[in-house]
C-alpha cells in the first residue's frame, strides 16, 4: 500500500518543509490542490461537503499546482506529487502537456496528473471556455495530453481543439499517470479508460463506488490493466483499516490530519502539522510497510 500525505490551504511557506517531512517519514506522495480564484457570487455547490457549501474557500491561498508541484519535486528526490485534481477543461491542453512533459521530466517522472471538471461555472467564465460540453472537452484535452507527452509527432482533429503534427521535447521517460477525480458515472468511467480514479471523500459509499468502478472497467476492457485507486477513508488511519481496503482494491490511502472545510484561516503550527504526519508514519506506514 502506498501512502499519500494531503495538505492544502495553508501558508504557502509550509509546503517545502512538509514535502521534506513526509518524503523523510516515509510517504510515497503528497496531494497538491488547485484552484484558480474565488468569484464574489455564485449558486454553484461543492459536491464534497454535506450542505454543498463553499465558503471555506474564501481567501484561502492556493498555490498554481504545477507551479508547486515543480517547486516540491526541486526539493525532495522520491515523493510522487499527485494533482488533487486539476481542473483541466478550463486550461489549454497543449500548454498543460508542456508543463506536464517538464515537471516529469525534471522529477524523474514524479508526478501523477490527476484531472477533473470543475463544479464552478465561474472558472470557465475567468478563462473564456463555455461550461457546455466539458466532459467532452476534457475527454479531448485527456487524448491530447497523452499524445502530446509519448515525444512522438502526435496530431489530434476534434469538436473543441484541432492540432497540426507536432512533437513536444523533452518527453518523460515513462507515460505520466492520468487520474480521474469524481463520483459521478461518466468521472468513473473515464477513470476506467485511464490509469486510475481519485476518490473525493464526501459522504457517498465508497463500495458502491468501487463496484461501479470495477464495473466499468470490464465494460472498457481495462480490468486487467494496471490501475490506480487513491482513497480517503477512515479505514485509512488504521492498520487492520489499510488492510480492508487494499482488500477491496485499494493502491494508494490519502490522509490529512485536520479538517479543511473549516472557514478562515489555517491557524495550525507548521510543527505541529509535521509532528502529526510523523505520528502517523510510525502508528501506521511503518506497520503496514516495514
Amino acid at each position: 500500500m502506498r501512502f499519500t500525505f494531503a495538505e492544502a490551504m495553508t501558508d504557502p511557506s509550509y509546503y517545502i518543509p512538509l514535502a521534506q517531512a513526509a518524503e523523510a517519514a516515509g510517504y510515497n506522495g503528497m496531494t497538491i490542490a488547485d484552484s484558480l480564484a474565488y468569484p464574489y457570487e455564485s449558486d454553484a455547490k461543492y459536491p464534497y461537503t454535506p450542505d454543498g457549501n463553499r465558503e471555506f474557500l474564501e481567501g484561502k491561498p492556493f498555490i498554481e499546482a504545477l507551479t508547486l508541484t515543480a517547486a516540491l519535486g526541486a526539493v525532495t528526490s522520491t515523493l510522487r506529487f499527485n494533482i488533487f485534481v486539476l481542473k483541466l477543461p478550463i486550461r489549454p491542453p497543449a500548454l498543460v502537456a508542456k508543463q506536464a512533459s517538464s515537471i516529469a521530466a525534471l522529477t524523474g517522472n514524479r508526478l501523477g496528473l490527476g484531472v477533473g471538471t470543475s463544479p464552478w461555472p465561474e472558472d470557465y467564465e475567468l478563462m473564456n471556455v463555455p461550461f457546455a460540453k466539458r466532459g467532452k472537452r476534457m475527454d479531448e484535452c485527456i487524448e491530447i495530453i497523452q499524445g502530446l507527452t509519448t515525444g512522438d509527432y502526435f496530431e489530434f482533429h476534434g469538436e473543441f481543439y484541432d492540432i497540426p503534427k507536432t512533437k513536444m521535447c523533452p518527453a518523460p521517460t515513462a507515460p505520466i499517470p492520468i487520474l480521474i477525480g469524481g463520483h459521478a458515472d461518466a468521472a468513473l468511467r473515464r477513470a476506467a479508460r485511464c490509469d486510475g480514479w481519485m476518490h473525493g471523500g464526501g459522504t457517498e459509499d465508497l463500495d458502491e463506488l468501487l463496484a461501479k468502478l470495477n464495473k466499468f472497467r470490464e465494460e472498457e476492457g481495462t480490468a486487467d490493466k494496471p490501475f490506480e485507486v487513491h482513497v480517503i477513508s477512515l479505514d485509512g488511519f488504521t492498520v487492520d483499516g489499510v488492510k480492508r481496503l487494499e482488500d477491496k482494491g485499494v493502491t494508494d490511502v490519502i490522509v490529512g490530519f485536520r479538517i479543511p472545510y473549516m472557514i478562515g484561516n489555517d491557524t495550525e503550527p507548521l510543527e505541529t502539522k509535521i509532528r502529526n504526519l510523523e505520528s502517523f508514519a510510525e502508528h501506521v506506514v511503518s506497520k503496514v510497510n516495514p
